[in-house]
């Protein structure tokens, strides 16, 4: 079988929700922006992600229209993460190409991020184990790779936990930081 880096999704249509003991990975809602700004503007939180500085709400709203979009042209995308207890949103966690490094496509990248109040309990972990299922099982993805800023250890720790190997270390070439690249077969 040919292998896949990136789905056919007109075969396989991504499911728009999955389950976890303790989560709900669903699309994002309206209701959703305030919540998403909340974290997004959290200096530890957005310390690693892309050159560091935290988003207002409006920047929040664009990377939110960027996320229906990028669902929309791949029939998947970063799933908002609810907490099934309490009905917060802690973050995202799901399925991105990651075209702000070009030198890895084709490829198709899972990420995360979690607002401070949830890390530490084994979320952002919980999350991607069900995201790369929902990869294997019902994408067809042969293959995945996660990015973190040189320096972010909690977010390596997970893609280890993951099953992730250390591919290569890079320059994300628009903001000139330091990356390593991650990688599984599936």
């Amino acid at each position: 079988m040919l292998r896949r880096d990136v789905p056919d999704t007109t075969s396989s249509p991504a499911a728009t929700s999955l389950e976890t003991p303790r989560l709900l990975l669903r699309r994002w809602h309206s209701d959703d922006l305030d919540g998403f700004a909340a974290v997004n503007a959290q200096p530890e939180v957005m310390r690693y992600i892309h050159d560091g500085r935290t988003l207002d709400r409006a920047a929040t709203a664009e990377r939110l229209a960027t996320y229906q979009r990028h669902w929309d042209e791949h029939g998947f995308g970063l799933y908002a993460v609810e907490i099934k207890e309490t009905g917060e949103l802690a973050g995202f966690t799901g399925l991105a190409v990651p075209t702000f490094l070009p030198e890895i496509l084709p490829a198709v990248e899972i990420g995360w991020r979690l607002g401070r109040a949830y890390w530490g309990r084994g979320l952002a972990t919980e999350a991607a184990q069900s995201v790369v299922a929902h990869a294997r099982a019902a994408l067809g993805l042969r293959r995945l790779v996660s990015i973190h800023v040189l320096g972010n250890e909690a977010s390596a720790r997970v893609m280890v936990k993951l099953g992730m190997t250390l591919e290569r270390e890079t320059v994300q070439p628009d903001t000139g930081r330091q990356v390593r690249v991650y990688a599984m077969d599936l």
